[in-house]
């Protein structure tokens, strides 16, 4: 018998699309992830359809949202949002609602941990909170 190796194995493709589900109405409902979801578009769907095409593939399955896409530098993506601390945060703290929520195991939940992290930091672009970006009446923050 051979054991589950991969997210992609322990999840399957209707997992992370259920975990993606959970994700984003987590972030939709929350008030500790308004700044995240002040991000996004009103209709959730096609995102959150991307999101799962993309983890299906980063999670070890098939490559779907490359075969639809292309390649992905998620850094380009974000680039155009106020990514700080906070929106690192708020987004890691909906994923590991989602996670609790999908019933993930434990062991994949650990697995995923600093991956998920990395992705996270990575795509962060900013090193203060976005009140002090864009308030012009702030002169120095500290």
């Amino acid at each position: 018998m051979t054991t589950a190796n991969t997210p992609f194995e322990i999840l399957g493709e209707d997992g992370i699309r259920q975990l993606c589900e959970n994700f984003y109405r987590i972030m939709d409902a929350r008030p500790e992830a308004r700044e995240l979801r002040a991000m996004h578009a009103e209709d959730l769907g096609p995102v959150t359809e991307k999101l799962a095409e993309y983890l299906t593939g980063w999670m070890g399955g098939p490559p779907r949202y490359a075969e639809k896409y292309g390649t992905v530098c998620l850094t380009d993506s974000h680039a155009a949002y106020h990514i700080g601390p906070e929106e690192r945060d708020q987004w890691l703290w909906c994923m590991e609602q989602a996670l609790a929520e999908s019933d993930a195991p434990e062991e994949l939940r650990e697995m995923l941990r600093i991956p998920l992290q990395r992705i996270a930091d990575a795509v962060r672009n900013r090193d203060q909170p976005r009140a002090t970006q864009r308030d012009p009446n702030v002169i120095a923050a500290g």
